[in-house]
């Protein structure tokens, strides 16, 4: 079983106010970066930001018990400093960012200008263990076509300075703005993306190999194919759940390509438009079938998806708790419909936050309100 293992962005709020904070520097300072369970606090691109590197698994349970015990770890450096984490990948009310103090950073900012100057967003990146370079390009090249799913069933972002944006994830639609962002064409081998990699570099507009934005890559520190499309999410279940399927999906692809099978061949400009769907409907509406290349209602695009990645997840034990996940999103909605509700009831972004915040550290499956437990 490949190893798997995500990493977080979180929202770092003023506990008392419940507006983002510019203290995320100050919190991880307050701890060694590292701990004793492998996780590893980091401080990202905007001050309002807490990341947690969670350790690899090899199952679906030890993959929830590394989120809930990251999310653990968040709060209690935050709380050292008067806040409280949220997994909200866009600040729901306005907000004026506040860059970190690194030099990258700096650089950045002078490079990007307010691309870089608004650009809060948390992601939930998935790294996947692959064998070789040439296995992981190959698994590029086959689970394009399926990110829209993964992108769809995480959405958890529909607010952007305190308004309903219309979309279910308008932080994939911020992140566009980077110039590396998105999905990329198949390449075919190794030595063909290390050539697509230093024709970027070679152009001076990202600042090295960490800005090379693509919806998944190969990671430059580890033997890992990482997938960067979902947002962050409010339920640690749904999250442990998303990384699950992510790894069946990388298995799956791998599979076909030692099998000789082709990867499909959408262009990257296609791609784009079933990313931009996936990012305005989320699961609640229409999804593109990458059998037919049309829309359809997402039920049926999911249910495509897991009958793609279902023998993975059964060989792996995982398919019931997957399952059961999935249709649960597909029933009450992702992120994105949670917030929405929230913020109906008195039209206060305020109660978004705070129910974000409960969300964050509910036990998986927990109804608001309700005592923690399975």
């Amino acid at each position: 079983m490949r190893t798997f293992g995500v990493e977080e962005e979180l929202l770092l709020v003023d506990a008392a106010t419940l507006e983002p904070l510019p203290a995320g520097e100050w919190a991880v300072s307050l701890r060694d970066r590292t701990t004793g369970t492998g996780h590893r606090l980091t401080t990202e691109l905007q001050r309002e930001q807490i990341e947690v590197d969670c350790p690899p698994r090899t199952t679906l349970a030890g993959q929830l018990a590394a989120i809930r015990a990251g999310r653990a770890l968040a709060a209690e450096v935050a709380a050292g400093v008067g806040a409280q984490v949220a997994a909200l990948p866009t600040a729901p009310g306005p907000v004026t960012p506040h860059l970190a103090s690194a030099p990258r950073a700096q650089w950045v900012r002078d490079h990007f200008g307010l691309t870089a100057r608004e650009q809060l967003t948390c992601g939930f990146h998935v790294h996947v263990a692959v064998g070789s370079r040439e296995e992981g390009v190959a698994v590029l090249d086959r689970i394009r076509v399926w990110l829209p799913v993964l992108l769809g069933l995480s959405a958890n972002s529909p607010f952007w300075q305190g308004t309903d944006t219309g979309f279910a994830s308008y932080r994939y639609q911020a992140w566009g703005r980077w110039p590396t962002a998105g999905p990329i064409d198949v390449l075919g081998s190794a030595d063909a993306y290390d050539r697509h990699r230093r024709d970027l570099l070679a152009s001076g507009v990202p600042l090295d190999d960490g800005m090379l934005y693509f919806d998944a890559r190969l990671c430059e520190h580890h033997p890992t194919v990482e997938v960067r499309v979902a947002d962050v999410c409010l339920d640690a279940g749904h999250a442990a759940v998303i990384a699950a399927l992510t790894r069946a999906l990388v298995e799956t692809a791998a599979r076909a390509w030692r099998a000789g099978d082709a990867a499909p061949a959408r262009r990257a400009s296609v791609l784009r438009a079933w990313m931009w769907q996936a990012s305005h409907t989320g699961v609640g509406g229409d999804l593109v079938s990458p059998a037919t290349g049309t829309l359809v209602p997402a039920a049926d695009v999911v249910a495509e998806f897991l009958g793609v990645v279902g023998p993975v997840l059964s060989e792996y034990g995982e398919e019931p708790g997957v399952s059961a996940v999935v249709e649960d999103i597909l029933r009450h909605g992702s992120g994105a419909r949670a917030q929405r509700e929230a913020f109906r009831r008195h039209g206060d972004v305020a109660d978004v936050v705070a129910m974000a915040i409960e969300a964050t550290h509910r036990a998986p499956g927990t109804p608001p309100g309700t005592p923690e437990g399975f």
